[in-house]
């Protein structure tokens, strides 16, 4: 599965469970890492679990795992490596303390709009 095809899975999947302010960085140039970063945030402590085991079982489904996950035991800040795609999940609080958008202010934002679910339930 490519990355981009990875990027389109989480994204939806985050966005069908009202995930806050989803960004998708690419990094390929700034960082061994890994090529993108997704970012986004829950309004509470169980709604931001619940976007991280959303995103992971939407993948999981498809065949992909990741090669390593931190915070799954209650955290502020949930991460999901798939190695070429990195998802950061925070709780608002922890996003704004961590600013990881202004970390890596010299990313590349992608576009995330043709993978948003429109009001009504319909895909982009």
């Amino acid at each position: 599965m490519t990355p981009e095809e990875k990027i389109k899975v989480i994204v939806r999947a985050l966005d069908q469970k009202r995930a806050e302010d989803i960004r998708v960085l690419k990094v390929t140039d700034l960082t061994i890492l890994g090529d993108y970063f997704v970012i986004a945030n829950g309004n509470s402590t169980t709604h931001t679990k619940t976007l991280a085991e959303e995103a992971e079982f939407q993948l999981s489904q498809l065949g992909v795992e990741p090669h390593h996950r931190e915070g799954m035991n209650g955290s502020n800040w949930y991460i999901l490596d798939y190695t070429d795609v990195i998802v950061h999940v925070f709780y608002a609080e922890t996003r704004e303390f961590y600013r990881l958008e202004q970390l890596w202010a010299d990313a590349e934002e992608v576009d995330i709009a043709p993978y948003l679910v429109k009001e009504g339930g319909e895909n982009a």
